[in-house]
């Protein structure tokens, strides 16, 4: 019997093999989006108590009391909006899971979803695996910003979905107001709900600010907004999230998440509860932590040949190679791996049909030591390639 594959399209992810390659060939990693400085000790602290005191059971499956009411207070700090913590907010596994949960329930066999490339790996398999299909929209380099009348114009009777991500990776740019105020244009009098991507809320940088969908009212009533735990604490492997939305949204984002992962782990939802209630502004000093790195792997790669455009936001920095070398970023990616020992990201694999670039990604969720030394390669790399 031949097995048919649901995603026959689908392999390991690129973040995968990039964090296996730089291993093998003890490359330094600035690929994969994963903080190599320890978290905070307080943060431990908890979940070892939260664990001791016996916070080791199912939790109930919207997620801990105390961490939607934590999380409720944040969002009204954040955005100014008032949300119900039993009916609007549900912890998930991580953003993922988030995203996975909201695309199954928001729509079916048939439908559309718009995504807007450079998009996240994991939105066009959630869409598949519902039985829809992926409209892909792409932002063209350098500026990548929206075309909104060129969404008006891919809008069909089958949308069901757009798909944003604001700050956005791995293009490293954030949605304007204006952004919000034609996404409310363009979804106005249809029927078609909005998945809005906002795990880096807090890292922004100069002038830019996060907008969030939950900020305006008209695009909230229609949409899922994703966060994630894992980017406010640097700590990726804790793996919560949660979704925010309406009453009769959730309930249907529910009815997939009790039947997906069902329920989180439970002392780590303690814990941070206990954090936030501790540290309720903990995201405030992220965006001039991050900013800080940002601008330290900018200053060291100065004059190597290589262009950086300063990132508006997330903890990703693309670096443009045009300059040095007209390589696809694919074979420049294996170049940098194999004789500057620096693992990166091509942005090409981000798109349906990518546009002529020069670009990779680059995070900067690393060490001073080991940004700098990271850095050293890349330009002693550059400049070889320069002469």
């Amino acid at each position: 019997m031949a097995f048919r594959s649901k995603l026959p399209h689908v392999g390991t992810t690129i973040f995968t093999i990039m964090s296996r390659r730089a291993a093998e060939l003890r490359a330094i990693n600035l690929g994969q989006g994963f903080p190599d400085y320890d978290i905070d000790p307080r943060l431990a602290e908890l979940v070892y108590e939260a664990m001791l005191q016996g916070h080791n059971q199912y939790a109930p499956m919207p997620g801990m009391p105390q961490l939607r009411h934590a999380i409720a207070s944040k969002l009204a700090r954040s955005y100014g909006v008032s949300l119900d913590p039993d009916l609007q907010i549900t912890i998930t596994l991580g953003a993922t899971e988030a995203i996975y949960s909201a695309v199954q329930a928001l729509v079916g066999p048939g439908d559309e979803v718009i995504v807007f490339d450079p998009s996240y790996d994991s939105y066009e398999p959630a869409a598949q695996l519902a039985g829809a299909t992926c409209i892909h929209i792409p932002l063209q380099p350098p500026s990548f910003r929206y075309d909104w009348d060129r969404v008006r114009a891919t809008i069909s009777p089958r949308t069901r979905l757009l798909m944003v991500n604001s700050p956005l990776n791995p293009a490293c740019t954030c949605m304007s107001a204006q952004d919000l105020v034609e996404l409310a244009s363009v979804v106005r009098d249809r029927d078609i709900y909005v998945i809005s991507d906002e795990v880096y809320e807090h890292i922004v940088f100069d002038a830019h600010r996060h907008h969030s969908i939950l900020s305006c009212e008209e695009l909230r009533a229609r949409s899922v907004a994703v966060y994630s735990f894992g980017k406010t604490l640097s700590a990726t492997g804790l793996r919560i999230g949660y979704a925010i939305a309406e009453p009769t949204l959730t309930s249907e984002l529910r009815k997939v998440h009790q039947f997906n992962t069902f329920t989180i782990a439970t002392a780590l939802q303690v814990a941070i509860a206990r954090y936030l209630d501790e540290r309720p502004n903990v995201g405030d000093a992220l965006a001039g932590f991050f900013g800080a790195k940002r601008d330290r792997l900018i200053a060291a790669l100065n004059g190597s040949g290589l262009v950086l455009v300063p990132a508006e936001g997330s903890f990703f920095q693309l670096i443009d190679y045009g300059a040095l070398s007209a390589l696809p970023d694919l074979e420049m990616a294996e170049q940098l791996l194999t004789r500057a020992g620096v693992a990166s990201i091509p942005l090409s694999v981000f798109y349906q049909k990518p546009p002529p670039m020069t670009l990779l990604r680059l995070c900067f969720a690393k060490r001073d030591e080991t940004l700098d030394q990271g850095a050293d390669r890349l330009r002693k790399f550059a400049l070889g390639m320069a002469t």
